[in-house]
């Protein structure tokens, strides 16, 4: 409720007051509606909540004109994962071990639970999976050529590999409306047959990985792309996710659905087995809060960059690092 702006207006009072320092507690992007901002989603860019780059700029100019420094509390140690803005942790969700941020956060890969092999354990359901799932509160959605699931303000990728449970569900509808040889229709078989050939998850060689970043991205773009050219498939596909998200009261409509998320690289459960099953490091016993390997230079600097870009340029003169321990 605090922006930029309203900072600006109050500083000729702030010194006026006698104050040489102002503290600002974390304005970096946190995830959306934060009060306190320090659940980070991206350690990169100003929380658009608080105010534009604009804005910061004229209230450090401000400052500067009374000669007045800005203390700036960071998170180096932490990120939230829950939302849908950590792009570093979606990353993780989509890809598994292959994926370019991997290192990034403390996973467990390989757990005492052979059932969490490769998996990562998400307890942000609020009751029972099998509860929450019957009553359609996990649904799955598609957007511009990729899968999601949504639970309340959590958008969480499905795993492309897996996409060909969605696509080739029912195909025999879809053969009924085009024909063999419509080239639209081919496409359709084309990007099922891609997606089949996409390394594993589990893939550990850097080209490999690469090539699979790249095509699964093609994929997607194809796949949008075919959507719009063809309404016949966007309606199939609609129509098979309106059939995996299941009927109230018919517990087997929920089989596909159940199928699939099986087959993610995470797996959804109730909040309050997270002490006993969690492979993910924490921020205390915070699931929201995943801990970041700030021991890792590349990881350091990420997440250091913006804050000694602001040092450099004279707008912060001072820091107060949160759980530098962590």
């Amino acid at each position: 409720q605090f922006r930029f702006s309203d900072a600006t207006e109050i500083v000729p009072y702030l010194y006026h007051l006698g104050i040489t320092d102002i503290y600002a507690s974390p304005y970096f992007k946190a995830k959306e509606g934060s009060p306190h901002g320090y659940d980070i989603v991206d350690h990169s860019q100003l929380n658009p909540e608080v105010g534009t780059e604009e804005e910061y700029d004229a209230m450090t100019d401000t400052l500067r004109q009374f000669g007045m420094g800005q203390i700036l509390d960071v998170v180096p140690n932490h990120m939230c994962i829950t939302g849908k803005d950590n792009r570093w942790w979606m990353d993780v969700l989509e890809n598994g071990r292959s994926s370019l941020h991997n290192d990034f956060f403390d996973i467990e890969w390989d757990p005492v639970k052979d059932e969490l092999k490769d998996k990562v354990l998400l307890p942000i359901l609020g009751d029972q999976y099998g509860r929450v799932l019957e009553n359609q509160e996990i649904r799955l959605s598609f957007e511009e050529g990729a899968f999601y699931v949504l639970y309340y303000d959590n958008k969480i990728p499905i795993r492309p590999q897996t996409y060909t449970l969605v696509l080739e569900c029912g195909l025999t509808r879809l053969e009924e409306k085009l024909r063999n040889d419509d080239p639209h229709f081919m496409d359709f078989l084309s990007i099922i047959t891609a997606l089949k050939h996409l390394p594993s998850v589990t893939e550990d060689e850097t080209e490999r990985i690469m090539e699979s970043i790249r095509e699964k991205e093609v994929i997607k773009r194809r796949l949008a792309s075919l959507c719009k050219d063809c309404p016949e498939i966007e309606a199939f596909i609609l129509e098979n996710i309106y059939l995996f998200n299941g009927a109230k009261g018919d517990p087997r409509s929920f089989d596909n659905l159940d199928k699939l998320l099986r087959e993610q690289i995470y797996r959804l459960s109730y909040w309050q087995v997270a002490t006993d099953e969690i492979n993910y490091r924490r921020f205390f016993d915070i699931n929201s809060l995943a801990a970041i390997r700030a021991e890792k230079p590349e990881v350091f600097l990420r997440t250091h960059d913006s804050i000694f870009r602001l040092i450099r340029e004279g707008k912060v003169t001072g820091l107060r690092i949160d759980h530098p321990d962590g």
